[in-house]
């Protein structure tokens, strides 16, 4: 099993399309309802969902990248805001916090090996 992908609802599909190209992600789908990315590295993508209607969303959505801090200020150098700078957590990821034009919080972080392994991992299937 793998999984696919993430949708994130958005309220204005121009304005949210234009914020992901900008981090870096190639668009594969383009609607004026429904937009899809490919992620730079590996098969992961995710998608936009145009909402017309209020909505109140708590997903975060995490991006990967092995050179984090350079990453955060090339964003940075091309006018994109942060909340946080990357920061090293007390689970071991090194995280840095933005959010996208539609309100949607967006974690760019490297973990490394403790990605899937941390040290308090566990192993339980049925």
């Amino acid at each position: 099993m793998d999984l696919n992908q993430v949708t994130l609802p958005v309220k204005n599909m121009d304005e949210a399309t234009a914020f992901y190209l900008k981090l870096g992600f190639t668009q594969i789908v383009d609607t004026a309802h429904y937009a899809r990315f490919e992620c730079p590295d590996g098969n992961a993508t995710f998608s936009l969902s145009l909402e017309t209607g209020r909505f109140l969303n708590g997903v975060v959505i995490y991006f990967e990248h092995e050179k984090l801090d350079q990453w955060v200020l090339d964003l940075q150098s091309i006018g994109i805001e942060f909340y946080q700078e990357p920061t090293d957590q007390r689970y071991l990821w090194r995280e840095a916090i933005l959010y996208d034009p539609s309100g949607n919080k967006i974690k760019l972080y490297w973990a490394g090996e403790n990605r899937l392994n941390p040290p308090w991992r566990v192993d339980k299937r049925e």
